[in-house]
């Protein structure tokens, strides 16, 4: 059952896993010399690896959920069984450096295009899960959700434009 109203109760898996990210990005900033490109790599990163084994982890409820909102996975059950390995193949990219235009260009299509299907569903009023931690965790689909997205959106743009 999914409740009207929402608590910062609800959300507090993804607030920890966020914080841990977040305070892992900054040590990895601070321990190679400050850059704040390098932060935001990290955090997207380890945003990507820990979302991505989320998901991976019960791949099968995962894909099923996914299919409730994102534009792409309600037409294609391959993308949304797929979905999980882009983003760990995203996080070895951030960590890795390697090719950052291709990676933030992929990226925020990626994220758009998820933020497209969360929108829609907001919009609606529908109340689902958020696929966003796989099923491991149960977080209500809401604005934070979105914000979720538009933020990993924000960070590839700004990475696109200062490469």
């Amino acid at each position: 059952m999914i409740k009207e109203k929402y608590t910062i109760k609800d959300f507090i898996p993804l607030i920890v896993i966020f914080g841990i990210i977040l305070g892992l990005s900054i040590v990895g900033t601070l321990a190679s010399g400050g850059d704040w490109m390098d932060g935001m790599r990290y955090f997207m990163g380890g945003f990507f690896t820990v979302f991505g084994l989320l998901k991976v982890s019960k791949l099968k409820a995962f894909a099923e959920a996914y299919q409730m909102y994102d534009i792409i996975a309600m037409r294609s059950k391959a993308y949304a069984f797929t979905y999980p390995f882009i983003e760990l193949a995203l996080a070895v990219l951030f960590f890795t450096n390697f090719s950052p235009l291709f990676t933030n260009w992929v990226t925020l299509a990626v994220m758009l295009v998820s933020a497209i299907g969360v929108y829609i569903k907001i919009q609606k009023k529908e109340k689902i899960m958020c696929a966003c931690l796989g099923t491991v965790f149960k977080v209500p689909m809401t604005w934070v959700t979105l914000f979720e997205d538009l933020l990993m959106a924000a960070m590839a743009v700004v990475m696109i434009l200062l490469l």
